[in-house]
């Protein structure tokens, strides 16, 4: 393994580590020791990677915020379709890939940690996933596919549904996983 990759792999397993203590642990009771020893180095090295555990928080944050964000912004198509789509890749990117539910738990925890440091609550600023969802929701009222109600509310309950499935996953990764279409209901109107 050539030292850049064996470089970006030490990195990624300091920030695995890191994000399965700070989501069992949280920020203030997590010490640098455990990360270190979670990621099987010494807490010397792992300042090689990160200067600091904000920092490496930070980093979480910035990975937490753009993925649903960037993933979101990038779907297109009818408003039922476009909810079916993202809780069909997200379930199915919780049952391949344990970092997504983990870091759905961690961004969660840290919206409402009070021990969160203020640079990375600085970063949280404009993390709201909900603007798009309104939205798709109001288009999808406009047409008649989407319930009537209150858009926030609505996408508040698709969302925390969403969300409230991966922090179980994440707890519990071998329980099933629902079908999308059973999200998706919450929104459908029905005739």
């Amino acid at each position: 393994m050539r030292r850049a990759e064996q470089k970006e792999k030490r990195r990624e397993e300091i920030i695995s580590a890191a994000l399965d203590l700070f989501v069992r642990k949280g920020y203030a009771a997590t010490k640098i020791q455990d990360i270190a020893g979670a990621a099987g180095m010494s807490v010397g090295l792992l300042f090689h990677y990160f200067e600091s555990k904000e920092k490496l928080y930070e980093e979480l944050i910035r990975i937490g915020a753009s993925s649903p964000q960037s993933f979101l912004g990038s779907i297109e198509g009818e408003p039922l379709v476009f909810f079916k789509t993202i809780a069909g890749e997200f379930f199915r990117l919780l049952k391949t890939e344990p970092f997504v539910a983990k870091l759905f738990v961690f961004m969660k925890q840290t919206q409402y940690n009070d021990a969160a440091p203020e640079s990375v609550k600085k970063l949280l600023i404009g993390y709201d996933i909900t603007a798009l969802l309104i939205k798709k929701i109001k288009e999808g009222q406009r047409n008649g596919t989407i319930k009537k109600g209150a858009p926030l509310a609505l996408a508040l309950a698709f969302w925390k549904a969403v969300a409230g499935i991966a922090e179980h996953i994440a707890l519990t990764p071998d329980d099933p996983i629902p079908e999308s279409e059973w999200i998706v209901d919450i929104l459908r109107a029905y005739p």
